[in-house]
């Protein structure tokens, strides 16, 4: 058969890639069926014996580098596998048949080039069938989906992800792999504890332990188990193949970047700049975690952020969604989640530049497997190139965006960002964050801080606002929820208050009077706990059971109400009458709880105070009340 191909014209390189090419095309047809295997070793090991073995022993086999080559090359990378295996154990047949000829005595020293010629060939086929094996496990993992999602998968995550094969991963730079990943687990929405749970995996086997699925991730059905049990299945063989490219951190500094880069695409999917965030807090080392941030920063958010301020400077308030859409190009829902997310980002920056002087720069390792990678630098690898950042000048921002984004939050009026910062502070917003930026000292200007707590005041009764009764206010308890869940806002008030020179305790009684005045007391008196000056809050909450006491007795007109009011001292009568009512948010509050602010008044008035009497006539009136 050798002499009648050779005698038609058809050279042993030509029928082999005719070979290779109908192999690697009709992947899933062959791999169905054993036999095909042993017809393909049976055909390879027919075309090889064709081959002029003319070329120089000492160095590597062009005939064999054709087919490595052709299967780096391949995207079917199932067929290819199976090809190198092939091609490996018929490499190693003639090997070892040529050995016996040429040296059928091996004597020290005789002829050791050619010795390392063919064994170099047998280590290149080794090396290809590792790398072919860690590509189809990846390309598996690529190609696996999770069952249908509940909510509406965006428009970007429905785009498919290229076939990968060796080539392209050794072309694709140190950070390909987990570039190739991170676009999976967007497609996906891979959750965070997923990701971990894959890599928890192995812990639990080795320990024998039952691993359980969190439910979490399976529907009440169970239908998602088989799905899910099989991606942890190939994130455990991922991690295992890949333990330098898909470390964790790597990993979630991929991810956050690919959510961030298909974020800036859509800036109406907000929940990807969220997840970003996400991704990027959980990053262990605190330099990949600050380079990432920083890259961010300067990359997606910073000029939206530019546009935000300038717009809600400008309209004085929260702007409307129309406003929103035409100057920072996102809906205002968005762009509330946009400044969230900025806020969040810079808190994580701060966090990240401090505990770079705690632990040591990350060691980046390649797998034995892909040292050979070219191409561009690695996301990790530039996120440790970057400078480090002026850390007053990050902190200033964060005012900033704590500013625009309570005003957004809780839709704000009459705001202006920009008017709480002298010069020197509005100068020094959007700078290069690594640089060195005046910024204000000293002493400020009684008008700035007049300001300044006038912002905050609205800002804590909005805050209070939000968390009375759904009937109290224009938002619905779904609202409510998501406007306070996101983050601990009264201790945000009072870090922006500290940072605004504005005294902490001053904010803590007014929040405490916003409460009662919302008829919140049960969030009110844990609230006191954390007031420094109880003194003066019990005088400021004496008037609210004034105004309280005054609406129950002279504004309802109720016969026992008068009657009450006849027997009442004169001085606490006159009291009554000085109060306006119409200053409460919520008059509907019974008597029962108004008795028990008026003990917590008494509680904090020491005697000698120039109001305790009129708390003590209190305490009478809401008993008679009762």
């Amino acid at each position: 058969m050798c002499q009648t191909l050779k005698s038609a014209g058809f050279s042993p390189q030509i029928l082999l890639s005719l070979l290779l090419s109908v192999w690697l095309s009709k992947e899933k047809t062959f791999l169905q069926r054993t036999q095909s295997v042993c017809c393909l070793q049976a055909a390879l090991s027919l075309l090889s014996r064709m081959t002029d073995d003319s070329w120089d022993s000492q160095s590597i086999s062009p005939w064999w580098q054709q087919m490595r080559t052709t299967c780096i090359q391949s995207e079917n990378n199932g067929a290819a596998l199976v090809f190198a295996h092939v091609g490996h154990s018929v490499t190693t047949q003639i090997s070892d048949s040529v050995a016996e000829k040429k040296f059928p005595q091996i004597t020290v020293g005789a002829d050791t080039d050619s010795w390392e010629a063919l064994s170099l060939d047998i280590e290149y086929w080794k090396l290809l069938l590792k790398q072919l094996e860690d590509c189809l496990i990846l390309q598996t993992l690529l190609n696996s989906k999770l069952s249908k999602k509940t909510s509406p998968a965006s428009s970007l995550q429905a785009e498919s992800l290229g076939r990968l094969s060796v080539k392209k991963l050794l072309e694709g730079g140190k950070g390909g792999v987990a570039d190739s990943v991170a676009k999976w687990i967007f497609k996906q929405d891979l959750s965070l504890s997923l990701l971990r749970l894959g890599r928890q995996k192995n812990e639990a086997e080795s320990k024998e332990e039952p691993q359980q699925t969190d439910s979490s991730f399976v529907g009440e059905d169970g239908k998602d188990q088989p799905s899910m049990e099989s991606i942890l299945e190939l994130l455990r063989l991922a991690y295992e193949q890949f333990p330098c490219s898909l470390e964790m951190d790597v990993l979630h500094a991929h991810s956050c970047w690919e959510y961030v880069v298909q974020w800036n695409k859509d800036p109406e999917e907000a929940h990807f700049l969220i997840r970003a965030i996400e991704h990027l807090r959980c990053i262990d080392n605190a330099h990949v975690q600050h380079g990432i941030a920083l890259m961010m920063w300067n990359t997606f958010l910073v000029k939206r952020l530019s546009a935000a301020t300038y717009l809600m400077d400008k309209v004085g308030k929260a702007p409307k969604d129309r406003l929103c859409r035409r100057d920072v190009g996102m809906s205002d829902n968005a762009m509330s989640c946009f400044l969230g997310s900025c806020s969040n980002l810079l808190q994580t920056l701060m966090e990240a530049d401090i505990r770079c002087d705690e632990m040591p720069l990350p060691v980046l390792d390649t797998e034995d497997a892909w040292v050979s990678v070219e191409g561009h630098s690695s996301l990790v690898e530039l996120a440790l190139e970057q400078k480090h950042i002026h850390y007053p000048l990050v902190e200033h921002q964060s005012v900033l965006c704590i500013i625009l984004y309570g005003t957004m939050k809780f839709s704000l009026k009459i705001v202006k960002p920009l008017s709480l910062f002298d010069s020197k502070g509005k100068n020094a917003f959007f700078k290069d964050l690594t640089s060195i930026q005046l910024l204000p000292s000293g002493e400020v200007d009684p008008t700035l801080l007049s300001l300044r707590h006038q912002f905050l005041t609205k800002l804590v009764s909005a805050l209070a606002q939000a968390q009375a009764p759904s009937q109290m206010t224009d938002r619905s308890e779904e609202a409510v929820a998501v406007t306070l869940k996101d983050r601990d806002w009264p201790v945000l008030t009072l870090d922006l208050a500290h940072h605004l020179q504005i005294a902490e305790d001053r904010i803590r009684r007014y929040y405490v009077c916003e409460l009662y005045s919302y008829g919140l007391d049960h969030l009110g008196e844990e609230a006191i706990l954390e007031v420094e000056d109880k003194e003066l809050l019990a005088s400021q909450l004496l008037v609210l059971v004034g105004q309280r006491l005054a609406y129950a007795l002279l504004h309802t007109q109720t016969k026992e109400g008068m009657e009450l009011l006849a027997r009442l001292p004169p001085t606490l009568c006159t009291w009554l009458k000085a109060m306006d009512p119409q200053d409460l948010k919520n008059v509907e509050v019974s008597i029962t709880t108004t008795a028990k602010l008026v003990n917590k008044v008494i509680e904090h008035l020491p005697e000698n105070h120039g109001q305790y009497s009129i708390a003590l006539h209190l305490i009478e009136a809401v008993e008679g009340m009762s």
